[in-house]
C-alpha cells in the first residue's frame, strides 16, 4: 500500500534505510505487467513458450521490474517526490512462486537540489533480481 506521508528533504539523512517491501511473484503479475507495457514476448506470457526457450516458467520483463522499483521508492518518499533518474541492472530472473524483497538506503544527499539518491536491491531466492540507484527530489520544510 502506498504511503500517503510526504517525506521532507530536511527529515532524511545519509544512510537512512527504507522499509523493506516484499512482492509475491505470480504468473498474473508477470503476464499483466508484460501486457500493460505492450511486451508480447512469449517468455513473459506463455509457460510452454518460455519452457521452449529453456526457462522453467514465464519470467518478469524489465519494465515491470522498473515499475516495482519506482513503487518501492515512492512508497517511502510519498506522492510529492519527483523522480530524477532511475538506473537499474537485472540479475536473477523472477519466476512465479517466488518473492522479491526490496531493501534500500540513502546513499547520497544533495542539499542544493533537495535530492537524495537511494541505492537498492530487489532479491529473490536465486539472488539479486535488480540492483541500482534512484534519484528523487523531495520537498523541503520551510
Amino acid at each position: 500500500m502506498t504511503s500517503m506521508k510526504t517525506r521532507q528533504f530536511n527529515d532524511v539523512s545519509l544512510g537512512d534505510r527504507l522499509p523493506k517491501m516484499e512482492v509475491p511473484i505470480t504468473s498474473t503479475l508477470i503476464t499483466a505487467g508484460a501486457i500493460a507495457t505492450r511486451d508480447y514476448f512469449p517468455g513473459h506470457l506463455d509457460k510452454d513458450a518460455a519452457q521452449e526457450l529453456g526457462s522453467p516458467h514465464v519470467f518478469m520483463n524489465i519494465l515491470t521490474t522498473s515499475a516495482l522499483v519506482q513503487r518501492f521508492v515512492e512508497d517511502w518518499a510519498g506522492p510529492t517526490a519527483r523522480f530524477n533518474d532511475l538506473k537499474i541492472k537485472l540479475g536473477a530472473p523472477n519466476y512465479p512462486g517466488d518473492t522479491m524483497v526490496f531493501n534500500g538506503e540513502i546513499s547520497d544527499v544533495s542539499p542544493e537540489k533537495n535530492a537524495v539518491e537511494v541505492t537498492l536491491k530487489g532479491k529473490n531466492s536465486m539472488g539479486n533480481h535488480v540492483t541500482g540507484t534512484v534519484s528523487v527530489v523531495l520537498p523541503k520544510n520551510d
